[in-house]
């Protein structure tokens, strides 16, 4: 397979939508070297080795201090997210998604689905979709959404091919202007072209 010719230089542009929704493991934080253990445990006993994707922590409270409407839609537990967002003091969403809330896994489309839900945007199809993984892509897209893909766990060509709309190396490319009339202004830099 030949790598995609191109560069993470496209200029700056800022989007509108009503709400954000993003995957977890390889999106917020990086805690797959450890995910051979049991998730509940996890994070108390093998916190020290996760480390927050760069840009994340910043980027929540961003979007928490102006008032955006976003969420974390996972195919972790409850136990292992709230125990890695506790560990890495990160914020927390006010809507979290996740296994136990979904009978089909990624890349059924049903988890962001409820994630707009419970973001109380079930008729709007403006939402963007974080993620890392092709299956995660491949559910933001057949929910309808667009989707801004990190090139943290997965080559560039994976994310091409699953679809994502952009395509950056990690959340520092990602920034929040503002929240106008309940709309989201992102501005997303540095982007795959």
């Amino acid at each position: 397979m030949s790598r995609p010719s191109g560069s993470f230089s496209a200029p700056p542009q800022v989007h509108t939508f009503d709400g954000l929704l993003s995957d977890f493991d390889g999106t917020i934080v990086d805690s797959t070297d450890d995910v051979s253990y049991i998730e509940g445990r996890i994070p108390k006993e093998y916190g020290s080795d996760a480390v927050e994707i760069p840009g994340a922590r910043y980027f929540m409270s961003a979007l928490d201090d102006a008032g955006a409407r976003w969420g974390v839609v996972t195919s972790g537990t409850r136990a292992l997210v709230d125990g890695w967002l506790g560990v890495l003091n990160l914020a927390h969403p006010k809507v979290l998604v996740v296994a136990e809330d979904v009978e089909l896994g990624k890349p059924d489309p049903r988890c962001y689905l409820l994630g707009r839900t419970r973001l109380g945007l079930e008729h709007s199809s403006s939402l963007v979709v974080l993620e890392d993984a092709p299956s995660g892509i491949r559910a933001g897209k057949a929910a309808g959404f667009k989707v801004i893909a990190l090139t943290t766990t997965h080559t560039l060509a994976q994310l091409q091919e699953a679809g994502a709309d952009w395509i950056v190396e990690d959340l520092r490319s990602i920034s929040i202007k503002g929240v106008v009339d309940g709309q989201m202004q992102l501005e997303i830099r540095n982007a795959f072209q």
